[in-house]
């Protein structure tokens, strides 16, 4: 029989009852969500030997069912402007937690710290950036303004007494020592991960539409000068594409480190170019992004058809050196655009404090970076940094430095007066 969904009142209910049980963790259960987070071999055969039967495999079959996992933490996590840090310290709890705290395998999981800050931690797989960014504005806007709570900070509505209380999965754990490699596989990759997280205040999109150029162009060619001042070079760059106006469309790839943005930051680092002549090279490259975010969009792309190519050679043992080489190439800068406003729930300039940052992720390659960013709006952009603390080659916190003076620097070469930003 199908069951009614829970309303807000009977879930807050629940949820206290689960945070007032004093009884400690089973043996083996506490880090039992680190099995999720290390080697996919390792916990391919912890299933088969531990959860294939019994009551493991039917508490197992519970969490597996269930359409996301819920995260109650015990730490508290939130945006404080005047401590920028914060917000680094804030993702990072989102990416990887304590690596025991999250069910990797889920489609995602919702997390609720301590002091009332959410959050979402996304398995990639099933989903890109777009589907997730509408849920969560969509179940931010409904919880604030259209359920609402008391005025001491209840759900409203009348808790249901007759509410059967929540059940507790049962394990039995033979092997523990299997959880605890898993969980130092996972302490070890997240220990790695330097975050840099940040508000860009100086100006947003506002100001950038007054360049008469794309936000994104701006945003991809001052990541690339950026790179160039960080590491002395310049590298294989992906920015992700959606292809959402073809049925079951995904991503493709927009190679944004071009010859024309190449060309525009070689004359930035020379210093002896006029202005006028900064300006027209940076029109070029962005003229010639948003010419490969176009055609990426609309299926003329390169690198989905490349790998497609790659999986009928594999198929038909035909060996491709140009393919293996191409599809070899390491992206040291990975990076992608999180949409913001897909569904127009509230005016985020009446209410900013309801302005989400975004979301991110970790570096593809062992020596690059992963930047996500979102053009929050007319006047701030927040931004994802990250990379490996196991590279002598990248800081995240320096490259962050470096997008925001790139920033400012590409603004500086149009002069818009500040009554007109």
């Amino acid at each position: 029989a199908a069951r009614a969904c829970s309303s807000p009142v009977e879930l807050e209910m629940q949820f206290q009852r689960i945070l007032d049980d004093p009884s400690p963790p089973q043996p083996g259960e506490e880090k039992l969500a680190a099995l999720t987070a290390g080697g996919r071999v390792e916990w391919a055969q912890a299933r088969q030997a531990y959860f294939s039967s019994g009551k493991n495999k039917a508490s197992l079959d519970a969490i597996e069912r269930a359409a996301f996992f819920v995260a109650l933490d015990e730490e508290a996590h939130c945006y404080n402007p005047e401590d920028e840090a914060s917000l680094s310290l804030y993702g990072k709890a989102l990416l990887h937690g304590n690596c025991y705290n999250r069910w990797f395998d889920k489609s995602f999981t919702l997390i609720s710290f301590k002091n009332g800050q959410l959050g979402l931690n996304t398995e990639h797989a099933w989903a890109d950036a777009p589907i997730i960014g509408h849920l969560w504005e969509f179940v931010v806007g409904t919880d604030t303004f259209h359920l609402g709570y008391t005025e001491t900070g209840h759900c409203l509505g009348k808790p249901n007494s007759t509410l059967a209380p929540p059940q507790r999965l049962q394990w039995d754990i033979p092997e523990q020592a299997v959880i605890e490699r898993s969980y130092q596989v996972a302490r070890a990759l997240a220990d790695d991960v330097e975050l840099c997280c940040f508000q860009f205040l100086p100006f947003g999109k506002g100001l950038i539409k007054k360049c008469r150029t794309s936000p994104d162009a701006f945003v991809q060619i001052a990541l690339q000068l950026a790179h160039f001042r960080d590491k002395g070079k310049f590298c294989l760059t992906y920015e992700a594409s959606m292809t959402r106006m073809f049925r079951e469309g995904r991503t493709e790839t927009v190679r944004s480190c071009t010859s024309e943005s190449t060309a525009f930051v070689q004359a930035m680092m020379e210093g002896s170019h006029m202005k006028a002549d900064l300006q027209d090279l940076f029109r070029k490259a962005a003229q010639k992004h948003q010419n490969m975010y176009r055609l990426a969009m609309t299926g003329a792309g390169i690198d989905r058809h490349l790998f497609c190519l790659y999986l009928v050679s594999k198929y038909l043992g035909v060996s491709s050196p140009f393919l293996a080489e191409v599809l070899s190439e390491p992206w040291r800068l990975s990076t992608s655009q999180i949409p913001q406003s897909q569904i127009r729930m509230f005016d985020p300039d009446q209410y900013p404090n309801h302005l989400g940052a975004g979301g991110g992720f970790g570096p593809v390659a062992d020596d690059g970076y992963g930047v996500s960013y979102m053009i929050a709006g007319e006047n701030t952009i927040f931004f994802h940094v990250s990379s490996k603390f196991s590279s002598s080659e990248t800081n995240a916190q320096r490259f962050g430095n470096h997008i925001r003076q790139a920033l400012l620097d590409i603004a500086g070469l149009f002069q818009v007066p500040k009554a007109d930003r």
